[in-house]
């Protein structure tokens, strides 16, 4: 199983319905994996866990308190676009780090 798709796995595992992907489940980059806290604002998330090295948008986006040109495009709703969080992984990415950043992020909302 590709990386992201362990990571997508590993979150729905943990958080189920309150995740959301943004994007096209086959269709979609092999290394991106952009998905939504229902409810939650992704940048709070982040700043919470700065150890985390993830992105709310593109760098064009950065720093907006408005929901991504693109997310919007698309039809995601507002509620739920807050919540969006852009994760990449890489070749030298390790399950356990992977793991370990789901972990992170399960504190975060316990």
């Amino acid at each position: 199983m590709p990386k992201r798709d362990y990571f997508y796995e590993k979150l729905l595992e943990a958080f189920g319905s309150n995740i959301h992907l943004n994007g096209d489940a086959v269709h979609r980059l092999p290394n991106t994996l952009n998905i939504s806290f229902v409810g939650k604002n992704g940048t709070q998330i982040l700043a919470a866990l700065p150890e985390i090295c993830a992105s709310t948008g593109s760098a064009c986006h950065s720093c907006s308190k408005t929901i991504s040109p693109v997310l919007a495009a698309m039809g995601v709703e507002e509620e739920i676009a807050l919540g969006a969080i852009r994760f990449s992984v890489g070749r030298y990415t390790t399950k356990q780090e992977i793991d370990t950043v789901v972990n992170m992020l399960k504190e975060h909302f316990s």
